[in-house]
């Protein structure tokens, strides 16, 4: 699939992966991105890779990806200026690692991982992205319908794809019970609307990379990284966002290769 004359929607688009994707589609010659983030950072974001680039791609949107009302504005926003949407990378997330039972040492009381923080990071991680999957293919099958088509046929070229962000953590990670259910999430719903999305030519894949040079991934401890990361990863550094965005083009380009593609930079934890 070719990006030109195309328009795309990231979500988690004012830092990390989804800048470095923005300005990767925008080199590419896509159309136009509709950038997504809840950050106030995300207009100055977009009007620097407007600027780096020399042309006026990138448009910002402020929201929260969990709002249906704030989806559906900007998708009817994009399409009202340039049409369908046929490209949807929902990459918006959030971590709130914890232990899922921890004993206190005083009261030999055990603390479960809080439920609150589960659904939160559920409704993030999972119910948004694949709901904007689900708008993006939305867009399309209306377009075709506009134009008299039905089922894609193999003769019509790919109109578009959805890449989710899935994680390493998808495996199973020690203190990321909400994370990595939600992670693991998302290769179900993948796998589904890869089979559905088919019928208007849209394809679903999902990327799971590794620990990234991202704000997300800098919060944590350095500790952490240095003594529980870095030894456990083969090219021993963290990967860089442009990594990710690069192996996340070569999905939406590629129409050959479905499903999941790991960029873990070879991780290996240890049990």
């Amino acid at each position: 699939m070719q990006f030109r004359d195309k328009v795309a929607v990231i979500t988690g688009g004012a830092s990390g992966i989804g800048r470095s994707l923005t300005r990767m589609l925008g080199e590419l010659g896509i159309r136009a991105v509709g950038v997504v983030d809840m950050s106030e950072s995300v207009e100055p974001a977009v009007a620097d890779v407007n600027r780096e680039l020399g042309r006026e791609f990138a448009f910002s949107f402020r929201g929260d990806v969990t709002d249906p009302a704030f989806r559906r504005g900007v998708f009817a926003d994009l399409k009202s200026r340039f049409g369908a949407v046929h490209i949807c990378v929902p990459g918006a997330g959030i971590v709130r690692d914890g232990i899922a039972v921890k004993v206190d040492k005083a009261t030999g009381e055990a603390k479960l991982y809080d439920q609150s923080l589960f659904e939160k990071t559920v409704a993030i991680n999972l119910i948004a992205p694949v709901y904007w999957a689900i708008e993006a293919i939305a867009s399309v099958a209306e377009e075709r319908f506009r134009r008299g088509l039905g089922q894609w046929q193999p003769t019509e070229e790919v109109q578009g794809g959805i890449v989710f962000i899935g994680s390493i953590s998808s495996a199973g990670n020690k203190g990321q019970v909400s994370y990595a259910s939600t992670k693991a999430g998302l290769e179900g719903a993948q796998s589904t609307l890869a089979k559905e999305a088919i019928y208007h030519g849209m394809r679903c894949a999902i990327i799971h990379p590794g620990f990234t040079d991202t704000p997300m991934v800098r919060a944590m401890d350095p500790r952490i990284i240095e003594q529980h990361v870095l030894p456990n990863t083969q090219l021993r550094r963290l990967l860089q966002p442009e990594e990710i965005a690069d192996a996340i083009c070569f999905l939406l380009r590629n129409s050959a290769v479905s499903g999941a593609l790991w960029a873990d930079a070879g991780w290996h934890p240890s049990a």
